[in-house]
């Protein structure tokens, strides 16, 4: 894993060149729209660059679901789940925000995409960040 930052890089933040195998979900207008897997190509705190099978709606609402390095207690596979927004999308490469994440415990057999849980959390999240998108709109107006 090694840190990166281009000399005419803008960010703030260091990213780290992690590549681990990635499944993602997007909703828009509170329904499922697309699904896929693909690869990490670097993380930071602020987002997470990733390969898609398809381009990717910017500012959709997105759940990763990254598979993680270590091991929970030496015998746990886990997940970094991370909720964020579509920051950019192309030539099979998609920027996401991270603004909110948690680990989770995993099967030890790997699921395909389409065999996950339902989407309330990732509605759930959208819903909420809709929400305080319109009050902060409403406040400023």
């Amino acid at each position: 894993m090694a840190l990166t930052k281009k000399e005419n890089d803008r960010r703030g933040k260091f990213r780290f060149g992690i590549q681990r195998e990635i499944r993602y979900k997007l909703v828009d207008g509170g329904v499922l729209r697309v699904s896929g897997a693909g690869n990490t190509l670097n993380m930071c705190s602020g987002g997470v660059a990733f390969s898609t099978e398809q381009a990717l709606k910017p500012r959709a609402f997105a759940e990763l679901s990254i598979s993680w390095p270590i091991l929970l207690d030496e015998t746990c596979p886990m997940r970094l789940v991370i909720f964020g927004r579509i920051l950019r999308s192309s030539a099979g490469v998609a920027v996401c925000s991270i603004d909110k994440y948690e680990f989770r415990t995993q099967a030890r057999t790997s699921q395909p995409a389409s065999d996950v849980r339902s989407d309330s959390m990732l509605q759930r999240f959208a819903y909420e960040m809709r929400k305080e998108i319109l009050r902060t709109t409403e406040l400023g107006a």
